[in-house]
């Protein structure tokens, strides 16, 4: 009975509250050590053969995990080319939608609309989408290279290492 009454007592219920105080301190502490580590998708992948992609498609299952679209048209300039778009709006940063039955991307967060080859028509858009580095690999494989950019306003989307020209 008495060791009851002592454990309830204030004393040692404040003591208790204390170290309890002390040990979730410590624990925050310790976790303030550890680094926060962000995991990013590589910068360069594979994306299989160009004979994955038909002419006139946009692949789009590439966008959730890399953030790029795939697209297979000889609408730019007349060449059969296959090429990489950055799934970000040029106007604030959102992710537009491929619309296949309308042949366009469109933004869900202002209206930008773009072409398939990434060119923008509508809405606050400034520029065009940005194409990635794309190139094909020494075992045959398309490879994307998101840590290059090509612009088409600077005039960089005639350079060969933005596209990858289907031949034949």
């Amino acid at each position: 009975m008495v060791l009851v009454a002592l454990l309830l007592s204030p004393f040692v219920l404040a003591w208790t509250l204390l170290a309890g105080t002390s040990v979730i301190a410590l624990l925050a502490t310790a976790r303030f050590m550890m680094p926060n580590v962000l995991i990013e998708p590589p910068r360069k992948f594979k994306i299989g053969p160009a004979s994955d992609y038909d002419l006139g498609t946009v692949a789009t299952k590439l966008v959730a995990q890399f953030g790029v679209w795939i697209v297979h048209t000889d609408q730019y300039r007349g060449k059969n080319l296959i090429y990489a778009l950055a799934s970000v709006c040029t106007h604030l940063g959102c992710t537009p939608s491929w619309l296949a039955g309308e042949q366009k991307f469109k933004c869900p967060c202002h209206g930008s609309g773009f072409y398939i080859t990434g060119i923008n028509f509508e809405g606050p858009a400034p520029r065009p989408l940005e194409r990635v580095g794309i190139r094909l690999s020494e075992d045959g494989m398309l490879e994307v290279d998101k840590s290059i950019k090509f612009q088409e306003e600077m005039g960089q989307w005639i350079d060969p290492a933005s596209y990858y020209e289907v031949v034949g």
